[in-house]
């Protein structure tokens, strides 16, 4: 018989209680958890759990709020900008002239314009708006590393694991790195490696895109390499003096795990984007974005719970200068037809209703353009003050604006939300009680987000 903790009357486990004894010397005590089961308790019953899966759509590099899904029409030409407004299936809310798909499909999203945290660094940003937690002692530039945050997938992995072949979380297309510079908020960080997503470093679009970390060696079979897995056991047995050298456990835990992935199929068959039609390729549009998008819906149906989808390289949408020439034919129409295309295939197959589609940078762009980088071009600088997000699915309430910025996109004028209720969303969606405890690299409980989920996704 499984075993069944016993729960007082207070609605304490025995183990609680006891860590109430222990707490008090911490500083933690009784009223903590009483306030954590409250919070629990008090969650709008119908919201938490509605999605299978998470998409992120990252815009690294930080879009320009103002020139995309908050565009300031009646303000003065340096802050407007060059793009005319279009009107939008939301009554009196525009969009940017690049955005037709976004705008036809405005009934499906929640548009959030009122995001707002204080770090205008890419990587210190990053890192807070794909784990939902600022950067452990964050410094200017601050490189991944094992003791940054875990970031969805790692949490959701740590909190839910599974044994079934399906990874918990897949990045793609592109790996963020630049140089030095490795942008934290991609892995586990302190929970380990064997919590990292999978992480997709070709593009999708190229003819010959191929995973060869999800794929069989040529002329290797199933039989062939489960013979060949035994071989290796049999090595790994033989070396195990030369093993003790290093910490092996995590990595042959990755190895049964990668073993798993290659046998069952599941997900490989995902990677095989060349099954698509190519009427349904064409629709996503035959770039980067969309057949990363395209992607991601396949991965959705092999059942992975958290895709992240880079939409371009490290700061492709960094736009210090030649902002308008960059947003026009190089990013906008791209976004506009893989989003367009992945939200309408997702309604098609009955995924949406499961899915949620998050749309979000690091942070937005400063409302007043200026002349800056080398080419002298016109651009807009980091700005994080306020930027938007946008969201479908999973049980979101389409056709709304939540939140607003002032006449020039600088401030939120309502109250702001931040990545650390992006992150308890996102958790939220996926039915993860934000407040769980997970471990630290000492081994020590810590609380996973300390956002809110925004109600107003899901509320009329």
């Amino acid at each position: 018989m499984p075993f069944t903790p016993h729960r007082h009357t207070t609605g304490l486990t025995r183990r609680e209680v006891l860590q109430v004894g222990y707490s008090g010397l911490l500083g933690i005590g009784l009223t903590g958890l009483l306030a954590k089961q409250s919070r629990a308790a008090s969650k709008t019953p119908g919201q938490a759990g509605k999605a299978k899966s998470v998409v992120i759509v990252f815009l690294t590099g930080g879009p320009s709020h103002i020139d995309t899904f908050d565009v300031k029409p009646d303000a003065p030409s340096e802050i407007r900008g060059e793009f005319r407004p279009i009107a939008t299936k939301i009554p009196g809310v525009p969009f940017c002239e690049h955005l037709p798909r976004f705008a036809a499909r405005a009934d499906k999203l929640a548009v959030v314009r009122s995001l707002s945290h204080p770090e205008n660094n890419h990587l210190l940003a990053t890192h807070h708006v794909l784990t939902g937690a600022a950067i452990p002692g964050g410094k200017f530039d601050q490189v991944a590393s094992r003791n940054d945050w875990p970031n969805y997938a790692a949490g959701l992995d740590t909190l839910r694991p599974r044994n079934d072949g399906v990874p918990t979380g897949v990045n793609l297309p592109t790996y963020l790195v630049e140089g030095p510079l490795t942008w934290p908020g991609q892995h586990a960080g302190f929970l380990g490696p064997r919590h990292d997503p999978w992480q997709v470093r070709q593009d999708p679009n190229l003819p010959n895109f191929h995973v060869d970390a999800l794929g069989l060696a040529a002329g290797l079979g199933v039989e062939r390499l489960s013979q060949r897995r035994g071989l290796l056991e049999q090595l790994d047995r033989e070396a195990d003096a030369a093993a003790k050298t290093f910490s092996a456990g995590p990595y042959a835990d990755l190895q049964a795990r990668a073993f798993t992935m290659l046998t069952t199929g599941k997900v490989a068959e995902a990677f095989e984007i060349q099954r698509e039609p190519d009427r349904t390729r064409e629709r996503y549009g035959r770039h980067l974005f969309g057949q990363s998008l395209l992607l991601a819906r396949r991965l959705v149906q092999a059942g992975v719970p958290v895709v992240q989808a880079n939409m371009g390289h490290v700061q492709n949408w960094d736009s210090h200068s030649d902002i308008f020439s960059r947003l026009k034919n190089d990013l906008l129409p791209p976004l506009d037809q893989g989003v367009a295309a992945l939200l309408d295939d997702l309604e098609a197959l009955g995924l949406l209703d499961e899915t949620l589609v998050m749309v979000v940078g690091e942070f937005g762009r400063t409302p007043k353009l200026g002349t800056q980088g080398k080419s002298k071009g016109i651009g807009r600088d980091h700005w994080a003050r306020a930027f938007t997000g946008v969201f479908a699915g999973a049980g979101v309430r389409g056709g709304q604006v939540i939140g607003k910025t002032d006449k020039i996109g600088a401030f939120p004028t309502t109250p702001p939300f931040t990545p650390d209720d992006v992150g308890a969303t996102v958790y939220h969606a996926l039915g993860v009680d934000a407040d769980s405890d997970i471990p630290d690299q000492f081994g020590r409980p810590v609380r996973l987000n300390r956002g809110r989920p925004i109600e107003a996704l899901y509320t009329a």
